[in-house]
């Protein structure tokens, strides 16, 4: 199965550069524009299927791409990390140590937050599941850090922990399921 994932538009929080996990909040005209310009990718794909987040910054970006009306399926599992009390702050306010931001076996205990092996299970979950179905094209529209889990599913976890990857808005990526 040919397996393409891409993150969302822009919103104003990433713009701002802060922490965003499942603050609910739509892509700015930055974003729209982005997402237009994915659409003159993803309407070359043979998509059988979509699979969303449904947060509205995905759900937005989704109906954009989706230029040739492919079913789409809203999965929780897409959602970005819950990051609880840090969500919306920028990190150097937040208290939570900026270097272990993006390690996967540094131990933190922030009250409501997604660990990342919990965040990383729950992605893993959803592609080990979704390589049991008979598609030979699905595109996924989801978060910065799903992309991240992804990568890492394919890619193998560090031993150092350290899963920092960027992925830019509305930037698609490929894989083989």
């Amino acid at each position: 199965m040919n397996l393409y994932i891409m993150r969302h538009g822009l919103t104003q929080m990433n713009k701002d550069r802060k922490l965003n996990g499942q603050t609910d909040e739509d892509i700015i005209e930055e974003g729209i524009a982005d997402a237009e310009k994915a659409r003159e990718v993803v309407k070359d794909l043979p998509l059988d299927m979509i699979y969303c987040s449904p947060l509205i910054r995905t759900r937005h970006t989704c109906e954009i791409v989706n230029a040739n009306h492919i079913p789409v399926i809203y999965d929780d599992r897409l959602k970005e990390r819950t990051l609880g009390k840090i969500d919306g702050t920028y990190r150097e306010e937040n208290g939570f140590p900026d270097d272990k931001f993006f390690d996967y076996n540094y131990k933190f205990n922030i009250e409501g937050a997604e660990t990342i092996p919990v965040f990383f299970g729950r992605v893993h979950e959803f592609l080990n599941e979704l390589k049991e179905k008979d598609y030979q094209n699905v595109l996924i529209v989801a978060h910065g850090g799903v992309l991240r889990a992804t990568y890492y599913y394919f890619n193998g976890i560090p031993e150092d922990g350290n899963i920092y990857k960027y992925f830019n808005n509305c930037e698609i990526n490929h894989y083989e399921l």
